[in-house]
């Protein structure tokens, strides 16, 4: 995953495409970062890598919410626009029913029963879903259920 984020930045350059570009510089220097922070020699896995383009996505949707809340309208949209170039090298994102779903098993398959056991849930839920489920959304889930 790592090299076709290289090859597709190589590609960005090549075309002029400037926005694709520096999203993608970012997403290799994220990577870098966090090879390094893992102490890792070699590229990452594709795990880690997801990881990675997962946290780097949703700090574009919460800087583009910002920028909204303060009426910047043209980088909120330069954030999402990166945000979009960041998701299509990441899963399809489950749908609000499969977490649902998945939380309903969780909570069965651990024996939940109040808000305190929304870490089991969470990792249960993780467990299952992978990079596909946004944590945030888990836990509102969650939390609904167990009250």
């Amino acid at each position: 995953m790592q090299d076709q984020i290289e090859d597709n930045l190589k590609q960005a350059m090549l075309a002029g495409d400037k926005t694709k570009a520096e999203t993608l510089k970012t997403l290799k220097n994220a990577l870098q970062y966090e090879a390094i922070n893992l102490g890792s020699k070699d590229k990452l896995t594709d795990e880690q890598v997801q990881k990675v383009l997962a946290r780097e996505a949703k700090k574009r949707q919460e800087t583009a919410d910002i920028y909204k809340n303060a009426g910047v309208t043209e980088r909120a949209e330069v954030e999402l626009a990166e945000k979009v170039i960041i998701e299509q090298y990441l899963p399809q994102q489950a749908s609000e029913a499969d977490i649902q779903a998945a939380v309903k098993e969780a909570i069965a398959a651990t024996g939940a029963s109040s808000v305190a056991d929304m870490g089991k849930i969470i990792a249960v839920v993780r467990a299952k879903l992978g990079a596909s489920a946004d944590g945030a959304t888990i836990a509102n889930i969650a939390k609904d259920k167990l009250q």
